[in-house]
């Protein structure tokens, strides 16, 4: 029995000679190719307009800004109208997350508003112009369907129109509304 002892003894031990040996395994996971997003670069910063037309008078404000990387593009919105003979005065606030749809061209958004609701869009670029398909979501608003069209008219501005279907009725214009771009604030520098 005592001679068993030394000889496991020898064996663990070469046992574990060995292990520190070897090479350490080295996991690769495959990221996703990053996004393309050089057709909607002119559409990153902070965006301020009214509405036009027909339609209610309201404030409208937009931001884009990439995040984690480039891989996403973060869109917020606010869209304020003023009450009138038919609806009351209205605030709606909204955010997004843009992201490349794999294997095909354009990309998804997926919204979410401070109504609660959550919806996503399929969304193509042709040149100066973004539409913004509805494609359902986690809770979009029951039986409604809301697109937008951003089509830019200069270096600093861009119209947007968004459409709106209720339950079993065709799309109409709800609003339209011309945006430029916000300045970046001068800060004040700090006295010496």
């Amino acid at each position: 029995m005592r001679a068993v002892f030394p000889v496991l003894l020898c064996l663990l031990g070469s046992v574990a000679i060995a292990a520190k040996e070897k090479p350490p395994i080295q996991y690769v996971i495959p990221l996703p190719p990053k996004p393309d997003f050089s057709a909607l670069d002119w559409l990153v910063g902070e965006w301020s307009g009214k509405t036009t037309g027909r339609s209610a008078a309201g404030e409208v404000r937009l931001s884009a800004a990439f995040d984690l990387e480039k891989q996403f593009l973060v869109l917020r919105g606010e869209v304020s109208f003023a009450a009138s003979k038919t609806a009351p005065a209205t605030r709606e606030s909204w955010m997004g997350i843009l992201s490349a749809m794999p294997g095909e061209p354009g990309f998804f958004l997926r919204t979410f508003s401070s109504t609660g609701f959550i919806a996503r869009y399929r969304v193509a670029v042709d040149g100066p112009e973004i539409r913004f398909n509805p494609e359902g979501g986690e809770q979009p608003p029951p039986g409604w369907l809301f697109r937008r069209a951003i089509q830019r008219t200069g270096p600093g501005e861009f119209t947007e129109t968004v459409q709106v279907a209720p339950p079993a009725r065709p799309f109409f214009d709800y609003y339209t509304a011309k945006l430029s771009r916000v300045a970046p604030q001068d800060t004040p520098s700090a006295a010496p």
